[in-house]
């Protein structure tokens, strides 16, 4: 069900990943084409400071996200509710400051220290004007997205990106092309696309139909040092390609000049509509990976991982072929004289750097997986690797070799970097070398149920259903547990399992499955059974609890009689009840 699942969040966290995207390869488009190569400059500029806000943006995601998984795996509705809100909040209030500071620098010419070429530092400070009024929607749609991810509302994310990109090319054809507007335009175009993108994901929240609630009550301002805590590290993998940014900047300025920033800004904001795929995985994973430790589930935290691995790596090798094959195409989209120097480098750009998109993915997840279980050590080593010293590094030694080329270069040897680090992280903390998940992801021995103290069990038909119950006893006598409340935990999972296909499988026409959980520990019994068929309404719960017929419904009602407690929640679109025998 982890696969299944991981594939099935997969497109809506890639969409939202490609919205910003998009924005970037739309202003790289009208400014190579209707406004000049010195805009294309101001937009490759404004890069490093886009980074730069990404990197607040996802201390905040990153932080939230992990608390939110957490508290889900741990069925702590109040305290849910209350990260969310505290979000919101700090979300605002820094997009409000953001704003303020970029709109100084633009309006009193305090830019000297991104460019110092006269023709392209007005055109910047424009661009700059305009953007700054999208820095408050940008970081907050950020934050409503991974809570509609929370929600399972991946559908309202659809619609304000398509939403989005339709208005952000109507307002850019409008103002760059009818208008003259140039690059303030361009900006200006994409920051009133994001006040359109966050007032259709804000008003699921704002209309009173979502489970997470707006509740200063419920806060807890000690969270924001944890969110804080947890979502810097990973983060500062954005603030350090800031940093990055910078230098390359001025290194391809010293030894290249504008045209190699063109060329890389025109490649890498059409790039990053694929680097939207890993992001987006990397969104799953994350939410994912903290609810299993939240749940302590090491099967389902190390499967995550292995699928990251597996399935996604291979996915990006396939995937990266694709702008490599048309380098020659995708250049002429913004230079059109395929005997000019710019139009080289970006043909040289689309063929050396999407090499970097599968081997990013292995950082990433790692990065992802420390933050949610806490091995900052890892994770701050890997960040300021990937982040900024390997790419800064290896351009400025080949640069002055190969020019414009070692800028990519320098970032697939940065990928391989990043693995090898993984690996011998893991291999001094285990000393040994990683033979397994386990080892790679240096599991500490104590966390969640050892390998035989749970089992697992998938039902995908009523005659598996019915046999589950001989299945469980066995393995909880065999762990040494009593009779009485082996024989009771077998009765619930099969009740539960047996009504979940009955009613469940058969309310609509797709494939379904139940995984079943079963973890012997410390004397207690405790049974997860998570399903993906449609949420079970918690008031149809009470109704079959309760009532004047004791008759009815009497499979249910004993197993709440003999539970010591049953949890339920919807979590990402499956079913998950806890019991705990």
């Amino acid at each position: 069900m982890v696969k299944k699942l991981m594939f099935r969040l997969l497109p809506v966290q890639i969409i939202l990943a490609a919205a910003g995207t998009i924005n970037m390869i739309v202003s790289s488009f009208f400014a190579s084409n209707c406004v000049g190569q010195n805009a294309m400059s101001a937009v490759g500029l404004y890069g490093p400071l886009n980074m730069f806000f990404g990197a607040i943006s996802l201390m905040l995601v990153g932080g939230s996200s992990i608390l939110c998984g957490e508290y889900l795996g741990q069925n702590h509705q109040e305290k849910l509710r209350g990260v969310y809100t505290l979000d919101v909040i700090v979300s605002a209030l820094l997009g409000l400051l953001f704003t303020a500071i970029i709109l100084a620098l633009a309006v009193f010419d305090l830019t000297g220290f991104f460019t110092s070429d006269a023709a392209v530092r007005p055109l910047f400070n424009q661009y700059l004007i305009g953007q700054a009024i999208g820095i408050l929607p940008f970081i907050l749609s950020n934050q409503y997205a991974s809570f509609l991810f929370v929600e399972n509302r991946g559908r309202t994310t659809q619609i304000a990106v398509v939403v989005f990109i339709l208005v952000n090319l109507g307002l850019n054809y409008l103002f760059v092309v009818r208008m003259s507007m140039e690059a303030l335009g361009l900006s200006l175009a994409s920051s009133i696309g994001m006040w359109v993108f966050l007032a259709i994901e804000a008003w699921y929240f704002v209309s009173g139909r979502s489970q997470l609630k707006f509740a200063p009550h419920a806060v807890d301002f000690s969270e924001c040092t944890h969110i804080i805590r947890i979502g810097l590290p990973g983060a500062l993998s954005n603030g350090y390609q800031t940093i990055r940014g910078l230098v390359v900047n001025h290194l391809i300025e010293v030894y290249v000049g504008a045209v190699g920033l063109s060329a890389f800004a025109a490649a890498n904001n059409f790039l990053a509509l694929f680097w939207a795929i890993p992001t987006g995985m990397v969104a799953v994973s994350r939410m994912l990976m903290s609810v299993a430790i939240g749940e302590e589930d090491r099967r389902s935290l190390t499967e995550v991982m292995r699928t990251a691995l597996t399935r996604y790596v291979p996915l990006m090798c396939i995937i990266a072929t694709v702008p490599i094959i048309f380098a020659h195409p995708l250049a002429h989209l913004f230079f059109k004289d395929t005997s000019s120097p710019v139009y080289t480098m970006t043909v040289w750009a689309f063929r050396i750097l999407p090499i970097c998109l599968p081997l990013g993915i292995p950082c990433m997840h790692y990065v992802c997986y420390a933050q949610a279980a806490a091995k900052q050590r890892i994770v701050y080593i890997l960040t300021i690797f990937d982040g900024v010293i390997n790419v800064a590094l290896f351009t400025a030694i080949l640069i002055p070799l190969i020019g414009m080329n070692s800028v990519y270069h320098a970032n697939v040897i940065n990928g391989i970097v990043c693995i090898l680090i993984i690996i011998i992280y893991a291999t001094v903390c285990r000393k040994r070398f990683p033979r397994n998940m386990n080892d790679l992801m240096v599991i500490p021995d104590s966390f969640g149920a050892g390998e035989d103290e749970h089992t697992n069990i998938s039902v995908k038909s009523i005659d598996e259903a019915v046999n589950i119950s001989q299945d469980i006893q066995k393995f909880c006598l065999d762990k040494g547990m009593d009779k009485r409340k082996s024989f009771y935990a077998a009765l619930a999972a099969e009740e539960m399992v047996v009504n979940v296909v009955e009613h469940g499988f058969a309310r609509d026409k797709k494939r379904h499955s139940v995984d079943v959980r079963v973890v012997c520990k410390e004397g207690n019994i405790i049974l997860s059974i998570k399903d993906d068929c449609q949420p079970f309404d918690s008031e149809s719960m009470n109704q079959l609890t309760s009532g004047d017929d004791v008759a009815s419904n009497i499979g249910i009602r004993m197993i709440y009689s003999i539970a010591e407690s049953i949890k339920y929640q919807n979590m990402f679109g499956l079913n998950v009840l806890t019991i705990r025998i």
